[in-house]
């Protein structure tokens, strides 16, 4: 550690979106503490989410192991660095066991539900703006992004997976979708098609190449890292995906985004930003819950979001934005 720095140890969420959501806090404290040096700890799906953030010393896989061993193979990691911060986006308790001149722990409050995004900020007790969702990117990563991305044409963006298949909008309906806006009479007529997802999910090439000819197909599913996919949507025209990890990504890249919702808690995770915007079916929340009250089911809960519905909310966005 160099002389003079501010260590701060950065303990971000387990899962994709949830560590996408809290992300803004990184850019606020570099903004704030020029000298800032970080540490992130982050499960390995999330973890690459970090890899070109500035003044950063260390990323620690962080997975979990039998009777809480993980917490104590990480305060082992970390105990010997005098910290000048610690946030804690999990809640822990370890915080108390480091040296430290200052904390910040994550602890659920009382009272109406907010977005995670207000909840992460009022762990730093940011009360003017809360910290919008950012990630950092190097000129690699941006020309890594690029050299996927040749062709002309305004690029329709889809992420038509999600962690549970109840969360997961019929391919065939994003077919639709897709072939309406890109169509002679669509709005991004003429434009490409970028379909983006994680290496388990390339099944969901198979139902879209047809959409649009070869040389305007963008298949970056598999393909590319986590960074490299965020940095490809900033050039996208419009974003359209399931509630997951790749909208709050695509969100945070600025690019429009219309998040498809069934079974999600919009409260909690609709996509932020000024150009974001959500739909879902007839049934709301509570509806879906009655059928399925613990969300363990193998069935979809998306049947009810008809492919109209999509296409008004995303011409809707396209015109406003």
């Amino acid at each position: 550690m160099a002389r003079g720095s501010f260590p701060i140890l950065f303990i971000t969420a387990t899962r994709i979106g949830d560590a996408v959501l809290s992300s803004g806090l990184i850019k606020r404290l570099l903004d704030e503490i020029p000298n800032a040096r970080f540490t992130v700890v982050a499960g390995p799906a999330a973890a690459p989410l970090f890899a070109d953030l500035p003044q950063l010393d260390e990323i620690i896989l962080f997975s979990k192991a039998k009777s809480g061993a993980h917490w104590f193979r990480l305060w082992q990691q970390v105990r010997k660095t005098h910290w000048g911060l610690v946030v804690d986006m999990r809640g822990s308790a370890i915080s108390s066991f480091l040296k430290k001149r200052k904390r910040a722990v994550f602890r659920r409050q009382p009272g109406p539900l907010v977005h995670k995004v207000i909840q992460a900020a009022r762990v730093l007790q940011i009360e003017d703006e809360p910290a919008a969702p950012y990630l950092f990117t190097s000129a690699e990563t941006e020309a890594e992004a690029l050299s996927h991305l040749a062709g002309e044409g305004p690029i329709l963006a889809l992420a038509p997976a999600a962690n549970w298949v109840g969360k997961t909008w019929p391919l065939e309906r994003f077919s639709q979708v897709a072939i309406h806006l890109l169509g002679e009479e669509g709005p991004l007529s003429g434009g490409r098609l970028m379909v983006l997802g994680g290496p388990d999910d390339a099944r969901s090439v198979a139902s879209l190449r047809d959409v649009v000819p070869k040389d305007r197909f963008i298949d970056l599913v598999g393909k590319v890292d986590l960074l490299t996919s965020y940095a490809a949507l900033r050039h996208a025209r419009l974003f359209i995906g399931n509630d997951s990890g790749l909208m709050h990504l695509a969100a945070a890249s600025g690019v429009p985004t219309l998040g498809l919702f069934g079974p999600s808690d919009d409260r909690l995770y609709a996509p932020w930003g000024p150009d974001c915007r959500l739909v879902r079916g007839s049934r709301d929340l509570e509806a879906i819950r009655a059928v399925d009250p613990y969300f363990n089911q193998a069935l979809c809960h998306m049947m009810d979001l008809p492919v109209d519905k999509v296409i008004t909310a995303a011409r809707d966005l396209l015109a406003h934005t």
